[in-house]
């Protein structure tokens, strides 16, 4: 029951969008009535693996397969355009065994000591641990600190769009039921991280590994993880810890990880382009919060996040009760959990290894063959969010906005955690303010954080290097206008979202008001440097600099490329459309003979009608299905 737990948790993992919490869904009407040790193992055995084999797609596609591997991709995807994909697995996987048997220590130690200490946890010390978080921003800005602390403002920004969790007022739905609540974080992933990469791969028409072969093997990441297995386990720690605090989530512990891994090197210009830590950061970390995250669930019966509140619904299915008479009186139960969480890790990982240098092979084929997959999988992913049009739209703005984010140099990482972090920012602040008054900086565990929120930020100023400002440089740019005229479109909408942000309640708009705020306070000397032609060259557009290659297909046709795959979608339906989709795109862009095209075209949309089988899905209708409602 174990392996089968891990197989599915293998393969949930791999499909972007799905993530722990629909595979505990799928499981969950399978294990009614079994007997709790085979079904625990189960549950377990699943939970443990998603982050594990959530890796491939960050590492070889640069789409993170789940929330907990977004920052993964900063320096796996790099590492797989060297032709290192396979280094870079491996280092991972490697990384993930590490931070999971870790994990799973942690657990086993923690069980009958923290009850304690996580009493101690209370609003103001998430509330601190945050601002923690924040702090790593500054290791985060890219090659301009200002693009990286605007680009944090406009992930708070973006934070801001649906009902405010204090009032319940709604803010920035334009009318639409979709913006009524906020926007998922998957869309957010795929939007900046995934899309942009699809879009630059298949502008350039090469495969991903620009070598076009698969260089040093998974020997060689097992020798980097054993070069850095300090900051394994300094990050694995971390995801234990954050993993224990309920409300936290895994994706802001994989940022303070690899913020972290930033924060304590010597060399920090390597990160983002990768360098192997970047991978090896994250992957300890977010395998490690499970068995963190399992604590306050077993000990309290309150789920550390999201896929335990599903797995507690699982223990009730079997008749366990968490709780700290489960503890004290069912020793055997709580050392089930334990143990299935060790051998998941291993077993998971090891059956990862073992594909890994075949599936990296991926990485040598001519991009245009994968990237109209790429696209429907990536809109397939979105569509899990909240499994209506709105995802699909939301993609499509979000995936433009990325587009230009990382043509023009702007932190996409920085807007990711503002975005993250923003919900509990808003709500924590009410809540600690007006529980604790300032009595908040007498409790000795926000102390602790405020002090290493201030050795972070000293750290951050003191290792960060110095922009060079070259004026003469500057006005080389023959084409700046692109960049300008982005500037000035996150301007106004700043601008717009501070004066909506002043019609509303203190409680409902404070937020709104000093995100945007922030934002505009730190694209003020941005502005002034790129319309004066001064300040540093990288805010210039190296397009700017050259002029565009006519050999390379500009963004934009793929930006109307994405747009005609909604169009599909909107026609013939999600289901139906991604096939004509696929298989037109093969024909035009790929120079694949017909047979060959509607072939591939099939067989993604008979993958797609089986995981809708399993999932019980209905994917979006299109026109076709409203004069024929038998249509696919």
């Amino acid at each position: 029951m174990l392996t089968a737990g891990v197989v599915l948790g293998l393969v949930v993992g791999i499909l972007p969008g799905l993530g722990g919490s629909a595979g505990l869904a799928l499981l969950l009407p399978f294990i009614y009535g079994m007997d709790p040790a085979p079904a625990l193992a189960m549950m377990v055995g699943l939970l443990a693996v998603t982050t594990t084999s959530d890796t491939f797609p960050a590492v070889l596609m640069g789409i993170p397969g789940t929330a907990g591997s977004q920052a993964t991709v900063l320096d796996g995807f790099p590492m797989s355009r060297r032709g290192e994909a396979t280094r870079a697995l491996s280092a991972g996987l490697v990384s993930s065994i590490f931070g999971g048997l870790v994990g799973a220590v942690f657990l086993s130690v923690a069980l009958f000591f923290a009850e304690p200490i996580l009493r101690m946890i209370g609003f103001a010390e998430q509330l601190m641990l945050i601002v923690f978080a924040l702090s790593m921003v500054g290791m985060l800005t890219g090659a301009s600190y200002l693009k990286g602390l605007a680009s944090c403002g406009l992930g708070l920004m973006i934070g801001a769009f649906g009902a405010a969790p204090i009032t319940g007022v709604e803010r920035l739905s334009f009318g639409t039921e979709y913006l009524v609540e906020s926007v998922p974080i998957i869309i957010v992933g795929l939007g900046l991280f995934a899309v942009p990469e699809i879009v630059a791969l298949a502008r350039q028409q090469t495969a991903i590994s620009e070598i076009g072969r698969l260089n040093a093997g998974w020997l060689a990441g097992l020798r980097d993880w054993t070069r850095h297995w300090w900051l394994s386990l300094r990050c694995a720690t971390i995801g234990c810890l954050g993993g224990a605090l309920p409300g936290i989530g895994g994706s802001v512990i994989d940022w303070i990880a690899y913020g972290h891994a930033v924060q304590t090197t010597r060399n920090p210009e390597t990160y983002g382009t990768g360098d192997v830590r970047g991978v090896i950061a994250p992957e300890s970390a977010n395998n490690a919060k499970e068995g963190g995250a399992l604590i306050p669930t077993l000990i309290f019966g309150i789920p550390g996040s999201g896929n335990m509140a599903i797995l507690l619904g699982g223990f009730v299915l079997i008749g366990i009760q968490p709780g700290l008479s489960m503890i004290q009186d069912n020793s055997d139960v709580v050392f089930s959990v334990v143990w299935s969480l060790a051998l998941a890790n291993i077993l998971g990982a090891g059956l990862c290894l073992v594909m890994a240098r075949q599936i990296a092979r991926i990485t040598t084929i001519p991009y245009l063959l994968i990237a109209p997959f790429m696209i429907g999988l990536i809109f397939f992913a979105a569509f899990q969010a909240t499994r209506g049009w709105g995802d699909l739209y939301a993609l499509l703005a979000l995936g433009i906005l990325g587009i230009y984010l990382k043509r023009f140099g702007w932190s996409r990482p920085a807007l990711l955690i503002g975005f993250v972090l923003s919900p509990q920012i808003e709500s924590n602040v009410y809540r600690a303010s007006s529980m604790y008054g300032l009595e908040i900086f007498t409790r000795p565990v926000v102390i602790i954080l405020i002090i290493l929120t201030i050795i972070s930020v000293v750290s951050v100023m003191r290792s960060r290097p110095r922009e060079v400002t070259d004026q003469t440089a500057c006005r080389i740019y023959r084409n700046t206008w692109p960049q300008k005229a982005f500037f000035l479109f996150l301007a106004v909408f700043a601008t717009y979202l501070f004066i909506d942000g002043l019609g509303y309640s203190f409680l409902t708009g404070t937020f709104q008001v000093v995100a945007a705020g922030l934002s505009l306070i730190f694209m003020l000397p941005l502005g002034l440097q790129l319309f004066r032609h001064s300040g540093a060259s990288c805010h210039y557009d190296e397009e700017g600099l050259t002029g565009r290659n006519p050999a390379i297909v500009s963004g934009e046709y793929y930006i109307a490329v994405l747009a005609a795959f909604l169009g599909c979608a909107g026609i013939f339906g999600f289901l139906t459309g991604s096939g004509i989709f696929i298989s037109a795109f093969l024909v035009r862009k790929a120079k694949l003979p017909v047979l060959k095209a509607v072939i591939a075209g099939a067989i993604f949309c008979l993958c797609l009608y089986l995981i809708a089988r399993q999932l019980n899905l209905e994917y979006p209708g299109g026109l076709f299905n409203l004069v024929m409602p038998f249509w696919p």
